[in-house]
C-alpha cells in the first residue's frame, strides 16, 4: 500500500525555486504530465508518479492516465473551473499579521457567503466591508465553502477541487489578503469545509483511483468517501492543515459530520484531523455541524464546538407556529425554549416524530459556549422554499426579541450576513450546473416542497425560485444601502448595543451559571457570574407584563415603559 506520507499535501503541483514538482496518485499503468499542451512521462516512486521540471507560476497542466487527460483534483487553482486545466501557483502574499485565536466563549461568529455578501461577490469587495463588522462588534468571520465547484455561482457545498479557491471570487492570494486584513483588524476567520461528500459534477478522484470511495457505505449523496484508505484519509486531513497553514485561517467549521463515516478505522478520521490541526501550534477552533446532539464530538474527538439547532427550531416554531418538515418535532411554547436553553438542546435520547431512532445525549459537563446558537443561518434561510429571512416571517418587535435573547445567552452566537440590520433580502438556494443536471436540480427543488401545505398546489410550487435562474442568485445579494431605512437603523443600533454589552458586562462576558424558566408566555433567563446576576425577561405573549422590583434596566429590545410590552425583551441587573 502507498506510503501515507507521500500523499495529501505532497500531491499536485509545488513550486520549488526555479523548478516545479508534479505528483499524482493513481492506479493507472502509465501517467503523463500534460504541461502547456506537451506530454512528459512521469516516474513511479513509492506508489506516486512524480516529475520535476521548469514550470513557472501561471503554467497550465493536466495529467494523462493511460492516455486519458484529466484535471488534477489536488490543484491549487483552477481559473477556468474544475473541468479545465489547473494552474501552477506560487504563493506571493506575505502575511503581515498573525492568527487571531479566541476561546469560544469570547466569540461572536458572523457567517457569510462571499458571492452574495457584496454586489461584486469577491474577496476584495468583502475586504472593504471588514471595518463595518468590527464596528458591529463581531469577533470572527465564517466563510461558507470556497473550494472550487463548476459554474458561475453556488453555495459552495458541492465543491470538487478542494484545494483550489473558487476563481470567480478572486485569486488564492486575494483570499490570503482577506484573511490577513481581517487579522489586522482583530477579526478571526473560520472556513467552512465539506468532507462528507463531493459535488455531483467535476469530481475526478474516483477516476484516479477507485479506493477513494466505497460502495459498502452510502450517504445521501451516494458512495461515501473511503476513510479506511490512506489516500482519502490523507486527502482530507492534509486539506484541513492546508487551509490553516497556507491561508492562515483560524479554524474550520466541518459540514455535516454525522455523514462522515469511518467504521473500519481504529481511529476515526475526525479524531486524526483534530490532532493534526492541533499539532500546528496555533490552536485553531474546530466546529462540527451535527444533528445528533452528541457531546462526545467535543469530549472524545476533541472538537471545540457543535451547531445546536434545537434552540433555533424551538424558537422559530414558537414565533411562527410552523411545524412542517423538520419542525414537526417541536411544539410551540415558551416552556420548550426554556428547556432548550437550560439543557443546551431539547432531544437527549428521545425519538422525534418521523424518525425511527432516538436522537441526542444529555449535554453533561459540556461547556455552554461549545454550543453554537443562531436565529438564522444559511441552511435555515436557504432551505426554505422562498429563501426568506426571519425578519420577513415575524414582526419587527419579535425579531428584536429573538435577537436580544440570542446575544444574552452564554452559548456562542452566530449571525448570518445582513441579520444585524434585519435585511429583507432573501438568501435562496442557487446553482449553475449544465442543462441536464440543472433541470434535475430545478425539478427536485420544486418536488421537495410538495408535501408542505403552502406548496401543495403545482401552481403554488411554480413560485419557488428556480435555483438555475441567475436572477435567483442576484436577488440573494446583500443590499448594503438598505441599512439607511428607519427600521434597519433601529435593528442595527440594537445589535451594536447588545454586542457591546456582551463584551463589556462583567456577567455576560464569562460563561458563569444559568437558569431558564417559563412563566406562561414570559421567558426568564438568569445568569450568574462574578458574584452578580443578570436577568432577561422576554414577553412572547400579546399583553404587557410587570417588571419585577429591585432591578435596573440595562437594555430593552423595544419601547420603554413601566411594563414589558408584547414581543419585547429586557435585560436587567440588580439595583
Amino acid at each position: 500500500m502507498v506510503d501515507r506520507n507521500a500523499l495529501g499535501s505532497k500531491l499536485g503541483a509545488h513550486v520549488l525555486g526555479e523548478q516545479t514538482r508534479f505528483a499524482c496518485y493513481t492506479d493507472a499503468e502509465k501517467c503523463e504530465l500534460v504541461l502547456e499542451g506537451r506530454r512528459h512521462a512521469m516516474q513511479l516512486v513509492d506508489g506516486v508518479y512524480e516529475l520535476t521540471l521548469p514550470a513557472p507560476h501561471g503554467s497550465r497542466y493536466k495529467f494523462a492516465l493511460d492516455g486519458r487527460e484529466l484535471p488534477d483534483p489536488y490543484a491549487r487553482f483552477v481559473p477556468d473551473g474544475p473541468h479545465a486545466a489547473a494552474m501552477v501557483v506560487e504563493p506571493r502574499r506575505q502575511f503581515k499579521h498573525g492568527h487571531v485565536v479566541r476561546p469560544l466563549h469570547q466569540q461572536v461568529i458572523y457567517e457569510l457567503h462571499v458571492g452574495t455578501f457584496t454586489q461584486s461577490g469577491t474577496y476584495r469587495a468583502a475586504l472593504d466591508k471588514l471595518p463595518e463588522l468590527v464596528k458591529l462588534g463581531v469577533t470572527t468571520l465564517e466563510l461558507l465553502p470556497v473550494a472550487s465547484f463548476p459554474g458561475a455561482r453556488g453555495w459552495g457545498y458541492d465543491g470538487v477541487a478542494l484545494w483550489a479557491p473558487y476563481a470567480p471570487y478572486g485569486t488564492p492570494d486575494e483570499l490570503r489578503a482577506l484573511v490577513d486584513e481581517a487579522h489586522g483588524l482583530g477579526l478571526g476567520v473560520l472556513l467552512d469545509v465539506v468532507y462528507n461528500h463531493f459535488g455531483p459534477a467535476g469530481n475526478y478522484l474516483g477516476a484516479y483511483h477507485p479506493s477513494y470511495f466505497t460502495h459498502e457505505v452510502k450517504n445521501p449523496w451516494g458512495d461515501a468517501p473511503n476513510y479506511a484508505h490512506p489516500a482519502m484519509r490523507a486527502f482530507v486531513v492534509d486539506n484541513a492543515r492546508y487551509w490553516l497553514e497556507e491561508f492562515h485561517f483560524d479554524g474550520l467549521r466541518l459540514d455535516a459530520v454525522h455523514e462522515i463515516h469511518d467504521p473500519k478505522s481504529e481511529r476515526h478520521v475526525l479524531r486524526e484531523l483534530v490532532e493534526a490541526a492541533h499539532a500546528l501550534g496555533t490552536r485553531p477552533i474546530l466546529i462540527a455541524e451535527d444533528d445528533r446532539n452528541d457531546p462526545r464530538l467535543v469530549q472524545d474527538y476533541g472538537l471545540d464546538g457543535i451547531w445546536a439547532d434545537d434552540f433555533h427550531h424551538q424558537l422559530r416554531v414558537t414565533l411562527t407556529g410552523e411545524q412542517e418538515g423538520y419542525y414537526a418535532g417541536y411544539q410551540p411554547g415558551v416552556a420548550g425554549i426554556a428547556r432548550a436553553i437550560e439543557r443546551g438542546w431539547l432531544y437527549e435520547g428521545e425519538t422525534p416524530p418521523g424518525r425511527d431512532n432516538p436522537r441526542g445525549q444529555p449535554r453533561g459537563d459540556l461547556p455552554r459556549s461549545a454550543l453554537i446558537y443562531c436565529i438564522q443561518n444559511h441552511d435555515q434561510i436557504g432551505n426554505r422554499a422562498l429563501g426568506e429571512r426571519l425578519s420577513e416571517d415575524v414582526d419587527l418587535e419579535a425579531y428584536c426579541l429573538a435577537s436580544t435573547l440570542l446575544l444574552f445567552l452564554p452559548a456562542t452566537p452566530m449571525l448570518f450576513m445582513g441579520q444585524e440590520w434585519g435585511t429583507r433580502a432573501p438568501f435562496a438556494f442557487f446553482s449553475d450546473h449544465d442543462a441536464e443536471l440543472g433541470e434535475a436540480i430545478s425539478r427536485g427543488r420544486r418536488e421537495e416542497f410538495k408535501h408542505f401545505s403552502a406548496f401543495s398546489d403545482p401552481d403554488k410550487r411554480a413560485r419557488i425560485p428556480d435555483p438555475q435562474d441567475a436572477q435567483t442568485f442576484q436577488r440573494s445579494k446583500l443590499p448594503w444601502d438598505e441599512r439607511d431605512g428607519a427600521d434597519h437603523v433601529r435593528v442595527l443600533a440594537l445589535y451594536e448595543a447588545l454586542l457591546d454589552l456582551r463584551q463589556e458586562d462583567a456577567v455576560l462576558r464569562v460563561e458563569g451559571e444559568l437558569r431558564a424558566e417559563a412563566h406562561g408566555d414570559v421567558l426568564s433567563v438568569l445568569r450568574f457570574a462574578q458574584g452578580e446576576e443578570r436577568l432577561l425577561l422576554a414577553n412572547f405573549g400579546a399583553t404587557p407584563v410587570a417588571i419585577p422590583d429591585g432591578y435596573r434596566e440595562l437594555l430593552r429590545s423595544g419601547e420603554r415603559g413601566p411594563e414589558l410590552a408584547p414581543h419585547t425583551a429586557v435585560i436587567l441587573a440588580r439595583a
